[in-house]
Order: C-alpha cells, then structure tokens, then sequence
C-alpha cells in the first residue's frame, strides 16, 4: 500500500480549542510583540505540515480580504508584504497604490480543516504605507492604537461582545444571484427559538457553533431568531480587538460553513420586506487595570456609574452625525423600522428596545450598556472605535440629563439624510481625519448612487447587488 502523497495539518476540534484559547489569553496578558513574532515564527518553520498562512485585512467599508502565502516564502518576506492598494476601493489612489500588510502574529488561528482545508493557519494583519506607518484608512491599526493609549494613559481595558444576527438562505451565492433570482429562499419559517432538533437550520448552528467553539469564541448560547431563516450565536466578551476580529471571523465561519452545506449565509441587514432585518448588538463596558468594571454602579440610575451615564450621553449627541458609520449602506436603512424591533430613537433606556441605546441588567460583573443600532455590514474595527472615542472624548450635549436621554430624536430613515448629516459633521471629520472622512464620504455616495432615490418599502436589486459584503466586484464595475 502506497503512503499518501500530502500530510497537511489536521487538529481535533478539543486541541483547536485549546490551542486557539491559548493564543486569545497571550493576547489578553498583553505579551510583548516581539515574543509573539518569534513564538510563531519558530512554530511555523517547526511545523512541516502546513502549506500556507492565509493572511487577513479590512478595507475602509469592512470587507475581509484574505490572501495565502506560502508558508516558506512568508518566513522569508514577513516584513516585506506589498500589496495594490488601488484594486480596494477605499484605499490608494492609482498613483500611490503600494501599500504593506504588517501581521499582526498576537492575532493567530488553528483552522478546522473539514471547514477551511488542511495544512492551513490564519493571522490578521494591518495595513501600513510605502514608509511603514499605519495606514490612515486602516481603522483595526486605528483601534489597536487607541485602546494602548488609554491602557497606558487611563488603565483602561475596552471591552466588547457583539450579539451578530444572520439570514440561512437555500442555494450557494443567494446574495450575489439576487440580481438574476430577485429573491431569497428560506430554508425554515420556525421563529424565534423554534427548529426542530435536525431541520437545517438547526444543523447549519450547530456545525457553526463549533466551529466557533474550536476557534476560542468562549460560546453562550444559539437559537432560531423572530424572521423566518434567521440565526444568532453569542459568545462571551473580550477585549475591543480580539472581539472585532471575532466579528470578521463569525461572518467568514458562518458564510463557509453554509457554502459547504449549500447555503448561503447572509449578514444584508434588510433582506427580505416584511420582516425584522439583522441587527448587531454591541454591549460594551470598561475595566480598570485591577478588573474592576467602571460601569457598575449598584446605586446609580439604572445600576451603571456616572462615567458610563457620561459615556452614553456623548454617543446619543452625536447619534445622527456617526450613524453612517455604524449603519453604512443603503439597505441598512430598512432595519431601523420600529414596526421591526429596530432602534431608530436617540435615547437611552433600560427596557425600550426602539431606544438607540439600552442598558440591560447586570451585575458587578456583566455590567454594560448596549449600542442596538449598529447593522452587522458595519466596519467592526471603524464602529468600536467610533462608539469608544466618542463616548470617552465626544462632544456632550447642554441639556439636562433627563431631557437628552428621553426625549424623542430620530435617527436618519435614509442613507440620503445620513450622508448629509455625517458630511456636515466637524467632529466625525475630526474623528476620522480629513482625508478618510472624504473617502468613505465617497464610497457611500457612490452606493447610494446606485439605487433608487425613492425608495419606497420594498427590497430594491440594486441595494443587494451593489452592496459593499456582496462579492459583486464584477457587477460594480460593469455599472
């Protein structure tokens, strides 16, 4: 009997889980980073049976793009990655379009070859110039650098969870042939915390759920949502990076695992009329450098501290001006519809679920307040650090406490309104810099260009086949 020809890497989901669990603890303990770069350095020249390191990076509107190096050029080329900058839209003009990928080696992962094929790993990294600076464009370099900079100026620790809803649609690549089909196929119509034990939606989370589990998500709990089709896996909190990767990661798993099962996966925030659209809940919090949970107030209002009441405040102020950042297409505006679940009020409550912002109960621990209007195409890395810069350092509102935490403001109904009151925006200007500032300002013109001016109620083609997470570039450039 003749020996198989490739021995490629395969784990057991138990060993992925450890490994992967390991790697997100060093990255908690904040191991220097050249330890980590040599750590991973040797493993990967130690280790035979892997083929190649897929490397990740987000553009400006929140794409991953992943490319694969082979393992042996990588060890030699580390710090030489160049890529075309002009061929993302978002990034480098023509002119000056090489731009550099520096791995982030802290930000590692064992893959579960059944999903994603043996002998392969996966880093994240950041997006650098032609000089080696950070990328003005690149927000996951703009996190990093703003969270070290409040742990060594503050002690703080940001922390995030995000509760990311889905859509399960029958057929591979539903969203990318919505053009030709001009609809979705539910694959169960069981509702909210209802399928059967083996239907296939049940199946599609439980085989998602471990891949999640294996990667290091530390899982909580999955369950059917109300829209027919639709899904929602929780995992437990984590410090603001890590959870934002999560966040790439959970929509690549996601989508990979429902291709394998000929399915699609779909994270368009309104993709059928008629029914409550995808939301991405973000409860956030801060610690000190003794752990201690900065929101926790067991005798204040709703239970949260005056830091944390601070902090809300700033984010409703300038709720209007930051909502095309964290609802940043033209189909994103169909979810904030309060006949829908959605929270399209600038306000703050404990139990109104149509309030921008509510604050569940918690504890000592699990205190936090959450951001409810954040659709799940947002750029993770932009949207974390937009809502932590602006409620640690935003402009405060003059009212009084109670009248700009209830009294009843709109958030935009319209991608339209949203460019007009993020262009206006002095303080997004500055938040973002001039030149980003105008670069998204552009990109989401551009979208909104392409679809109908008047929307009206139904789900338009153009709003899915020229939305930014469909890998439509072929269709975009035929426009």
């Amino acid at each position: 009997m003749t020996a198989p020809l490739r021995d490629f890497l395969e784990i057991p989901y138990d060993k992925l889980e450890e490994m992967n669990l390991a790697v997100k603890q060093e990255r908690l303990d904040r191991i220097p980073e050249d330890q980590i770069r040599e750590k991973r350095m040797r493993y990967l020249a130690d280790e035979k049976r892997i083929k190649a390191v897929t490397v990740c990076f987000t553009d400006l509107e929140g794409r991953l793009h992943m490319l694969d190096y082979d393992k042996k050029f990588l060890l030699k080329s580390s710090d030489n990655l160049t890529f075309d900058g002009s061929s993302i839209r978002g990034f480098s003009a023509q002119q000056e379009s090489d731009l550099r990928l520096h791995i982030d080696w802290s930000a590692f992962y064992w893959l579960p070859s059944d999903v994603f094929g043996p002998g392969k790993v996966l880093v994240f990294s950041e997006v650098h110039d032609r000089d080696g600076n950070p990328y003005e464009a690149d927000f996951r370099s703009r996190l990093r650098l703003y969270r070290d900079s409040l742990y060594e100026k503050h002690g703080y620790t940001l922390n995030l969870a995000n509760e990311i809803e889905g859509f399960l649609f029958r057929g591979s690549n539903a969203e990318r042939l919505y053009h030709e089909r001009r609809a979705f196929d539910f694959i169960s119509t069981g509702g909210y915390y209802h399928s059967l034990p083996d239907d296939n939606l049940r199946q599609f989370m439980d085989t998602a759920a471990e891949v999640q589990r294996c990667m290091g998500f530390s899982n909580e709990k999955d369950h059917p949502e109300v829209a027919p089709s639709q899904f929602e896996m929780n995992y437990g909190y984590s410090e603001a990076v890590i959870s934002a990767d999560q966040i790439q990661l959970y929509k690549l798993l996601c989508r990979q695992t429902a291709q394998k099962m000929d399915m699609t996966a779909s994270f368009l925030p309104k993709p059928v009329t008629g029914v409550n659209g995808n939301g991405m809940h973000t409860n956030m919090s801060i610690s000190d450098k003794s752990g201690k949970n900065l929101f926790w107030d067991p005798d204040g209002e709703e239970k949260i501290s005056k830091f944390a009441w601070e902090f809300v405040d700033r984010i409703l102020n300038s709720g209007q001006e930051i909502c095309l950042i964290l609802n940043s297409s033209v189909n994103s505006y169909r979810r904030l519809d309060p006949h829908f679940e959605a929270p399209n009020q600038i306000k703050a409550s404990g139990i109104n679920r149509g309030a921008m912002v509510r604050i569940p109960l918690g504890d000592q621990r699990s205190s936090r307040i959450e951001v409810r209007s954040i659709a799940p195409d947002a750029n993770p890395y932009l949207a974390v650090y937009t809502l932590f810069r602006t409620g640690i350092e935003g402009p405060q509102s003059e009212e009084p406490d109670e009248q700009k935490r209830t009294r009843t403001r709109f958030l935009p109904g319209n991608i339209y309104d949203a460019i007009r009151l993020y262009k206006g925006s002095t303080y997004v200007a500055e938040l973002m810099g001039e030149v980003v500032h105008k670069k998204y300002l552009e990109l989401k013109q551009a979208s909104a260009e392409r679809c109908p001016a008047a929307l009206g109620t139904s789900i338009k083609v153009p709003e899915i086949q020229f939305h930014h997470e469909v890998t439509n570039q072929y269709l975009w450039s035929m426009f």
